[in-house]
């Protein structure tokens, strides 16, 4: 059985090629994947403090009744002073967001409407309560960048 390769053009090339031509062909591809591929640790900072983490955008679908008629959509981060504190609250972020969302869920859909704009105080104070109560104690503070509706149709 002959291999696939030997009949394909990429296999010509690669064998008139050269060893050390081929790996550095090979080598090169790979990075270019690589360079594709979703960096996980990268973070998208709005300001140089230390003290700030970003949570990511959260949603919650506006109900009128049992139809969806649009999208909140918050945008806020944690401010915390506290170097332990923070190290807590960063190994404590897949349990803070699951908590901002059940809660926006339920404000969303009892509270908001897309006749009108919704209290950013009451989703700023709703969001502070779960922080402290997730984390057990005060100290990170609720930081709200944007809030927003979306209307669908």
């Amino acid at each position: 059985m002959r291999s696939i390769s030997r009949h394909s053009g990429f296999g010509r090339v690669i064998r008139h090629l050269g060893p050390a031509v081929a790996l550095t062909f090979a080598l090169s591809c790979g990075a270019g994947l690589a360079a594709n591929a979703p960096q996980q640790g990268a973070q998208r900072k709005t300001t140089s403090s230390e003290s700030y983490i970003v949570i990511d955008p959260l949603y919650a679908t506006i109900l009128d009744g049992a139809k969806p008629r649009g999208r909140l959509i918050v945008e806020m981060g944690l401010d915390v002073p506290d170097a332990t504190l923070r190290g807590g609250v960063n190994k404590a972020l897949p349990v803070l967001r699951d908590a901002y969302v059940r809660g926006l869920l339920a404000y969303a859909s009892t509270n908001v409407r897309v006749t009108r704009q919704p209290s950013v105080d009451d989703i700023a104070n709703r969001m502070q309560a779960i922080t402290d109560k997730v984390m057990g104690k005060a100290g990170a503070r609720v930081l709200m960048a944007q809030t927003a509706i979306r209307v669908t149709h």
